[in-house]
């Protein structure tokens, strides 16, 4: 294959997972809803879902799609290198300022993906039947150092893996 039959190729595949990112995160958003919105709209309580899946399976299926935008996005910047090293040369002529555009730049880009596996939730303990947002916090108080990369990353996120719904049943996370 050419390599401009390559880079539509690479160039479709990114639209089609910008656009299933956007779908599913409107779906989660408008019409898959936390349980105290969908209780605040349904006055009762209730589990929404779609084909079967929860907003948390929904959830999963957005973070791979953001997974394979990202290999995308880096084999569209391999395939184009040689152009955008050309492009920032005439865009920043001055020499002597490219190297620390580019450190600032690559430093910026490295704190903004991992700066998840860095930081601490706070954590609110609030009195019973209160929602998010409502009722008086209890006490507040920081997840252990040790603890706060691996806050969203339990066996909840893994495929495959079984994890409690709350109800006490197990349900497959892909199923």
């Amino acid at each position: 294959m050419d390599k401009g039959k390559l880079n539509f190729l690479i160039d479709a595949l990114m639209f089609l997972c910008m656009a299933g990112i956007a779908g599913i995160g409107f779906l989660m958003k408008y019409v898959l809803l936390p349980r105290s919105a969908a209780r605040a709209l349904y006055g009762r309580r209730v589990e929404l879902s779609w084909l079967g899946w929860d907003r948390h399976d929904w959830g999963e299926v957005h973070l791979y799609l953001a997974f394979l935008l990202l290999g995308l996005l880096v084999l569209h910047i391999i395939l184009h290198w040689d152009m955008i090293v050309g492009l920032f040369k005439r865009f920043f002529a001055n020499a002597a300022y490219r190297p620390i555009i580019m450190v600032s730049f690559v430093c910026l880009c490295v704190v903004l993906f991992l700066f998840a596996f860095f930081i601490q939730p706070d954590i609110e303990e609030r009195g019973p039947g209160k929602g998010r947002g409502q009722g008086r916090v209890e006490s507040r108080e920081q997840a252990p150092k040790h603890l706060a990369a691996l806050t969203h990353f339990d066996k909840t996120s893994l495929p495959g893996c079984l994890y409690s719904t709350g109800q006490g049943q197990n349900k497959s996370s892909l199923a």
